[in-house]
């Protein structure tokens, strides 16, 4: 019986010129033979046998082709949409919008695989090849998804700029995102409402203006990026129930329209934190840190020195605070608030004497994995309290008014955000028998 062959690919010399080769037998038994570009051993051709590496995983009977003369640059090509980005994705204000983000990933990720090869030459095998890439460093599958599409945006651009045949965002098109259950990327777990007794026990552990913004968005079922963006002239006052229209929210540019009901609790919230000025921003960090200096000062024995002085008012006028929370560090903080809520067991958990630094320093490699799951698994997420408030809502007035209060366009996305009463068809079986 002859010997199944060995269908791991080998990185070996050409010795006629020095060269690295990629030699490869496929799982049909077919000989693979290509020339890598720069010197054997080389951290160029190294790569190029990462990148082809990449392509036989997704696609096994492929045959590589002999790299064309640049006609144009795949690279020029990333640096020209990203510039195009940079302009399009950005708000009302001229700020960049966060999709600029996924962009630069998308290229980054493209530009380390494929940055010196002609635009021309890039085609579906290479573009599985990146998203790939991306299963590897263990994106989920809903992301390396996302990214493929961004991906593809990118070429169509390219097509209607002329810069590279139609032919080749055709060829593209022809990548599927990746199915689940046929990928080895993961399905992270969906997110699901926060229990009430957790947000409570945390709530002690944050600031007042953090933690206005947790009972308003868990009384009013807001996004994190409305909520932090609440100011009293965006909110018609003058019913019973005020309703709040933001300027800016997650649908605009689709030209949807947002209307947040305002209940007499939230409003009693709202009404302690409002100033003089209704434009500005309820819940403010440089606000936050102006009431834990009165709180720091009120607390102190000894008499506030000159010096002192002068450095409270530089800081109060040169403040590193920004106006409003930013979806992310509404995050951080409540992150912060759950380690000191549901603190780690020794030894694993902060000691009073040590600063951030020291703590992490002092963990083992194992045991700093045991605090991130440890930590993953008692942290909870803004966006959880809008689920919460979702399923509450559906719970005591169905799906119609779930989807009404928060503002989506179609049912099957509340289905996601609103979790099903259970409860009722337990007892809807329990009385049919």
């Amino acid at each position: 019986m002859a010997r199944p062959k060995n269908t791991t690919a080998s990185y070996l010399r050409h010795k006629p010129s020095g060269r690295a080769r990629f030699v490869w037998t496929d799982p049909a038994g077919h000989h693979h033979d290509k020339l890598l570009p720069g010197e054997f051993g080389s951290q160029e051709s190294r790569d190029a046998f990462a990148r082809t590496m990449l392509e036989c995983t997704v696609s096994p009977a492929a045959v590589a082709r002999e790299k064309k003369p640049n006609a144009f640059g795949l690279a020029e090509l990333l640096v020209r949409y990203l510039s195009h980005a940079t302009m399009y994705y950005r708000d009302r204000d001229g700020k960049t919008a966060s999709a600029l983000v996924e962009v630069k990933l998308v290229i980054r990720a493209i530009r380390k695989l494929y940055g010196d090869i002609d635009a021309t030459d890039f085609g579906p095998l290479k573009l599985r090849a990146v998203q790939q890439s991306w299963v590897v460093d263990g994106l989920s599958r809903a992301e390396c998804n996302k990214r493929l599409g961004v991906a593809k945006r990118m070429f169509k651009w390219a097509v209607a700029e002329e810069l590279i045949p139609p032919s080749v965002f055709q060829a593209l098109s022809t990548v599927g995102g990746l199915q689940k259950g046929h990928t080895l990327a993961h399905d992270p777990d969906p997110i699901g409402p926060v229990e009430d007794d957790i947000v409570d026990a945390t709530l002690p552990f944050v600031t007042r203006h953090v933690r206005g913004l947790i009972e308003v968005q868990r009384l009013t079922g807001m996004r994190p990026g409305e909520v932090t963006r609440l100011r009293v002239s965006e909110i018609d006052t003058s019913g019973d129930v005020w309703v709040f229209r933001p300027k800016k929210h997650k649908n605009e540019h689709r030209g949807h329209t947002r209307a947040i009901a305002i209940g007499k609790r939230a409003q009693d919230i709202i009404a302690a934190f409002r100033t003089a000025d209704d434009t500005e921003y309820l819940f403010s960090p440089h606000k936050a840190m102006l009431e834990a200096m009165a709180a720091r000062s009120a607390k102190r024995k000894t008499k506030v020195s000159a010096s002192e002085k002068r450095k409270l008012a530089k800081l109060k006028k040169n403040h590193r605070y920004n106006d409003r929370y930013t979806t992310v560090r509404y995050g951080i903080a409540i992150a912060r608030a759950c380690d000191k809520a549901f603190p780690a067991k020794a030894p694993l958990c902060q000691r009073d004497d040590e600063t951030q630094a020291k703590w992490k320093a002092r963990l083992t490699p194992k045991q700093l994995e045991e605090l991130k799951a440890w930590q993953d698994t008692h942290r909870w997420a803004p966006n959880r309290l809008r689920h919460t408030f979702g399923t509450k809502v559906r719970k005591a007035h169905g799906l119609e008014a779930a989807q009404v209060t928060l503002g989506h366009a179609h049912a099957n996305v509340t289905q996601v955000y609103a979790e099903k009463n259970e409860a009722l068809a337990v007892a809807i079986a329990e009385k049919i028998g």
